[in-house]
């Protein structure tokens, strides 16, 4: 999943009305500004009322769908192998989103970034490092908190310090 194949999905997103954020790698990628790895995949964020017109417009792209993790994370690919992974919440009250039966703060939403030049909605910098840290991280996960928070100036969570930046 390269960066034109990003901008081609947020474009078609658009022209259907229907409202992304991006998380994961290239939540991450967003907020840097650039890419920064390659991705095999693409997190993407919707209100579950829009789950319909998204997976009709995924479907008419070449995708179909391979995997349903939960009611709310269905996976999609394509025959290039290019993945959707695509997260299904709702507005809760308060302010707040509903999400695999949990609540959180809409705010976690409230991220902006950039990808090949088009502005995008992402999960802010300080919940990217926060949830990276409540799975078990894979290398390219590690990689991505420290250069959140190298280039944002962020302390390094504990669980990432015996790790240098010098890798990055």
């Amino acid at each position: 999943m390269n960066e034109n194949d990003v901008v081609y999905l947020l474009k078609k997103a658009e022209n259907i009305g229907v409202e992304v954020w991006i998380t994961g790698g290239w939540g991450v990628d967003a907020l840097i500004g650039r890419q920064t790895r390659p991705h095999n995949d693409i997190d993407i964020f919707i209100q579950k009322k829009d789950t319909p017109t998204f997976t009709k417009m995924l479907s008419m792209n070449g995708y179909c769908e391979i995997s349903s993790e939960s009611d709310d994370q269905i996976v999609w690919s394509d025959t290039c192998n290019r993945k959707v992974d695509l997260h299904l919440f709702e507005f809760a009250e308060a302010e707040t989103l509903r999400f695999e039966n949990q609540i959180y703060p809409f705010n976690i939403l409230d991220g902006k970034g950039t990808i090949g030049g088009i502005s995008v909605r992402c999960m802010p910098v300080d919940a990217q490092v926060h949830y990276h840290q409540d799975y078990e991280c894979r290398e390219k996960d590690r990689q991505d908190v420290l250069l959140l928070c190298k280039t944002f100036g962020l302390p390094v969570p504990e669980i990432f310090q015996s790790e240098t930046i010098k890798t990055l």
